[in-house]
């Protein structure tokens, strides 16, 4: 009977392993054994080559189609287990291939695609150079695209946009490799701010493009319009759909009439796909970007000053910039910028070191808000600074003065321990306007007069007053002492002050001369 009860088990087991096995395999999710970005390795192995690799690069996620068994299940036999079809996934030989085995979109044939061809194929410096940039950011967005079931080709756009360079800027003052305008990156909530530029942000910028990509998709219901309202609006293209509408012509991408910049660009996307596509064909050899995260990212809770950053992750400073193009000053706030990019194999290091320097200071810059609108040289001066240092820092320019409520990069003093809070982080703006030419004007303290006062009486800055007279800002003043003034020229106490000096010259035509209050 136990025998029996064993035999009856087995056979069971043997007829349910039978009907959970088909001919092949379901679809399969995106392969795993690529570690995710934001996750670090147990482990770090030094890399081969400057790229930093990580264990196992990941398979294609391109899913298999589904394979159904020809007639009815039946439980598996010694006799048929090993004649059973089991499909074979076979992974990218590099992110090339990953890329091609994901392109969606319609090929465009035309004489601009073979002129752009020979464009780039004569130009092997040029691609190199273009590569060598996109190995650090093109593994992310093929993930994001695979991720919205996007066409891979669009991971070569920001070849066309900005030749993969992050830091790029046009003549119309679109920024990062992405090429957002200002009003479009607020628009896809890129901050922009005195402290970082979002449009430059590898995350953030791939986000937001393809955020505005896929809107545009939408919109239009075909990819090449969709790329041409990317380059020209969204609005110029559908005035162009509706003028050929009603003209009776016809609506796709080759029949609008539009700008040669615009006519231009999805034949050098097409040109740069066919080149991925068959290098070998068209004469160009493409550098290997292997099918693996070039990145991590790496929260941090301190301000930091990139050097510093660069340094506790062993990476030279040219490399952490790149990866964290977003931060173009010295300092990187925590609060408005809470994870860094680090190559794969330095996050961990960079980890360790930032717990040895726990009890550290990690950032020699702070931010500071003009209380009054001053020159460069008084607020140098407030912040104990020199001008150059703190007009270069900031991007000021020469015959201008900070506005009031702007908010300025400057040294941070040894005392001050809190850092910069989030409001500030993410929102501080500088606002500069131009000097204006002022005349000197000396004036008479009144009983109980200071320097507070008497600045408040005439419209300036009492720090300004202090610096032109060589006294404190709290000092208090003595009735009838002659206090130096600098006022605007159009203000009236410039007016007052001029009628006074005529009037004390006896005639008419005496005037005071206006001067500029600083030297540049």
């Amino acid at each position: 009977m136990i025998f029996f009860n064993r035999l009856t088990a087995l056979a069971l087991a043997l007829f349910v392993a039978g009907c959970a096995t088909t001919t092949a395999p379901p679809a399969v999710a995106p392969a795993t054994d690529a570690p995710n970005a934001s996750a670090a390795p147990a482990m770090v192995t030094p890399a081969k080559s400057p790229a930093g690799t990580a264990p196992n690069a990941s398979a294609s996620t391109k899913p298999l189609p589904k394979v159904y068994p020809s007639g009815p299940l039946a439980p598996l036999s010694p006799n048929n287990a090993s004649s059973t079809a089991v499909a074979t996934l076979t992974p990218p030989a590099d992110l090339w291939d990953r890329i091609r085995r994901g392109y969606a979109m319609p090929d465009l044939e035309n004489d601009l695609v073979h002129e752009r061809e020979r464009w780039y194929a004569s130009r092997p410096d040029y691609i190199e150079r273009m590569t060598e940039r996109s190995s650090k950011y093109l593994f992310h967005i093929v993930e994001e695209l695979e991720r919205r079931n996007m066409p891979t080709e669009l991971a070569l756009l920001p070849f066309i946009e900005s030749a993969f360079n992050p830091q790029a800027v046009s003549s119309a003052k679109a920024a990062g490799m992405w090429q957002f305008m200002p009003a479009t990156g607020k628009h896809f909530e890129l901050k922009q701010n005195a402290f970082r530029d979002d449009r430059r942000d590898v995350l953030a910028s791939t986000r937001a493009a393809l955020d505005y990509l896929q809107k545009l998709h939408g919109m239009f219901g075909d990819w090449h319009l969709a790329l041409a309202a990317y380059n020209w609006g969204e609005g110029s293209v559908s005035r162009a759909i509706e003028k050929n509408r009603k003209a009776g012509l016809g609506t796709g991408y080759e029949d609008l009439k539009m700008p040669a910049e615009t006519r231009l660009y999805v034949p050098k996307l097409q040109a740069v796909k066919n080149i991925v596509s068959a290098p070998q064909a068209l004469g160009t050899t493409l550098p290997v970007i292997e099918n693996h995260p070039y990145f991590q990212s790496v929260d941090i809770t301190r301000d930091i000053d990139v050097a510093v950053a660069a340094r506790l992750a062993n990476v030279e400073i040219e490399d952490f910039k790149a990866l964290n193009p977003s931060a173009h000053r010295p300092v990187i706030l925590a609060a408005g910028t809470p994870q860094i990019l680090l190559p794969w194999d330095n996050a961990a290091t960079f980890r360790a070191n930032l717990r040895a320097n726990a009890d550290k200071p990690l950032a020699s810059w702070t931010a500071w808000l003009a209380p009054t609108t001053m020159r460069p040289a008084d607020v140098a001066k407030r912040v104990d600074m020199s001008e150059a240092d703190l007009r270069a820092v900031n991007s000021i320019p020469k015959g201008m003065v900070v506005k009031a409520g702007s908010t300025l990069l400057v040294r941070r003093p040894a005392s001050v321990r809190e850092d910069v809070a989030e409001a500030i982080a993410d929102n501080a703006q500088m606002s500069l306007g131009r000097q204006e030419l002022q005349v000197r004007r000396i004036v008479k303290a009144r009983k109980n007069d200071s320097v507070t006062s008497l600045a408040q009486r005439y419209g300036v800055a009492a720090s300004s007053v202090a610096s032109w007279n060589k006294i404190s800002a709290s000092a208090s003043l003595k009735p009838g002492q002659r206090v130096t003034l600098y006022v605007a020229a159009r203000s009236k106490a410039a007016s007052s002050a001029v009628r006074t000096a005529s009037n004390r010259q006896g005639t008419r035509s005496s005037k005071q001369k206006p001067v500029r209050l600083a030297k540049d």
